[in-house]
């Protein structure tokens, strides 16, 4: 009799899906078109997407090979020089984030090999394994592989302007010795799940704290900036984000960006900057490693996109979801707020994360159970073979870290997407929720 083939450790907790994947999954199983409501998925409005302009780029890419060289051929591990160029400009066109081009051109840019998430993979195979800090909520998707693969993670709570600094400290001074397995720092400065906008006081007093320790440690502690949303801030009352190299005194910044909630999600364009060390050339050696490079005619595409069209493709997304945004909020003020404690987001991105008082909202609670249609009950649930309108979300128990502060509260909280569906159907979920929230409050007596 054979063993079953020999798993790593990391192979062996990645063969039970995470609660996130699991719950998708199953969903995604039966899901209705037209009947059930994902309001968990982080999706971008199919509206958002340019798809006559992405066709102009491609036609236009392919017909002139002497400025897009061989693009669809293999690409180099650094990315496409027209593409690097191009966000280039496009960074330094946007006078809020206070990077001069002297400064911007002193950083290089490499292009991930398959959007954004994948340079975040490849810094848990280029950076010892060690203690991760982040914001909590986390970012539960990054932070789940995070530890399947090795990585402990240090969940700070944020307040109204990002992780807070004062809890941070006392988090690290009672680690004693094994602060010394801090490895790095990785804040998503417009937070998925919360969509707290991480302010630029607050990016500053983190980077200020990152430098001190650094020199503590006797090292470098890479501070790594997510900044997948920044691009959609879409409240225009709110000051301009500076980019965290305005107040890096010891080149310790790494931000990483993408170009999928501006552009396209398929084009799976996800960059980094930062200063060309040999941690960069390690990132660029497993681009090279896990295919090369991304697909050459997509950067290509990007590069026409960000050189032709992104001005005016911005304006219209962040349009967009500003409104949609607004009519959301009015929503849950008016279904839910008598069973409301708080909410965060509407302000940039495309989620609300919401707090209830009392209602519990994790995958066992009857919020969940109503709003999935598995309570028992045919009147809620509707039959075998006529299931009632299912609405997803994502819970809060999955946000907060399992041993960060935050556990409790996060019965009570979830996650809603208002990026994917249309106005009409959040509407008509929403609603739903109230009629959940009126279930739980009458059968919890």
């Amino acid at each position: 009799m054979l063993n079953e083939i020999q798993l790593s450790s990391y192979g062996q907790l990645s063969t039970k899906s995470s609660p996130v994947s699991r719950m998708m999954a199953s969903f995604a199983v039966d899901f209705r078109d037209n009947c059930d409501i994902n309001l968990g998925v982080g999706y971008v409005n199919e509206k958002t997407i340019p798809r006559n302009f992405i066709q102009e780029a491609q036609e236009n890419v392919l017909l002139n090979p002497k400025k897009y060289r061989a693009a669809l051929n293999y690409g180099g591990p650094k990315g496409s020089n027209n593409l690097k160029n191009s966000l280039r400009r496009f960074l330094i066109q946007n006078p809020d984030n206070g990077v001069e081009e002297k400064l911007l051109n002193s950083k290089e840019i490499i292009i991930g090999a398959n959007g954004a998430t994948s340079l975040l993979e490849a810094l848990t195979h280029v950076l010892r394994r060690g203690i991760v800090i982040t914001a909590d909520p986390v970012y539960y998707i990054y932070c789940n592989f995070l530890e399947r693969i090795g990585f402990q993670i240090m969940a700070i709570p944020e307040d109204e302007q990002g992780i807070r600094i004062d809890m941070l400290k006392e988090k690290v001074k009672s680690l004693g010795d094994k602060k010394h397995n801090i490895r790095f720092f990785d804040i998503v400065t417009v937070n998925n799940p919360s969509c707290t906008i991480l302010s630029n006081e607050r990016r500053q007093e983190l980077i200020t704290y990152a430098t001190e320790l650094s020199y503590n440690l006797g090292r470098k502690i890479p501070v790594i900036l997510d900044k997948a949303y920044e691009g959609l801030v879409h409240d225009s009352t709110l000051p301009g984000l500076k980019s965290g190299f305005c107040y890096d005194t010891i080149n310790t910044v790494y931000e990483i960006g993408t170009l999928s909630k501006i552009l396209a999600p398929g084009l799976r364009i996800g960059y980094m900057i930062g200063e060309d060390n040999d941690f960069l050339k390690a990132m660029v050696q497993r681009v090279s490693d896990v295919g090369f490079s991304a697909a050459l005619v997509n950067q290509e595409i990007a590069s026409y996109m960000l050189d032709h069209h992104v001005s005016d493709q911005v304006k219209k997304v962040n349009a967009g979801y500003k409104s949609k945004a607004i009519q959301v909020k009015t929503w849950l003020d008016e279904l839910l707020g008598t069973y409301l404690e708080s909410y965060t987001g509407g302000q940039a991105g495309f989620y609300y994360y919401i707090t209830f008082k009392t209602i519990e909202t994790h995958d066992h609670s009857l919020f969940f159970k109503y709003l999935a249609r598995i309570t028992g009950n045919l009147d809620i649930d509707g039959t075998d073979d006529k299931k009632h309108p299912r609405v997803i979300y994502i819970p809060g128990t999955y946000c907060v870290h399992k041993s960060g502060e935050l556990v409790e509260i996060g019965k009570r909280q979830l996650r809603l997407s208002y990026g994917f569906e249309d106005l009409n159907i959040i509407h008509t979920a929403i609603k739903y929720m109230k009629d959940a929230c009126e279930h739980v409050m009458v059968n919890a007596n």
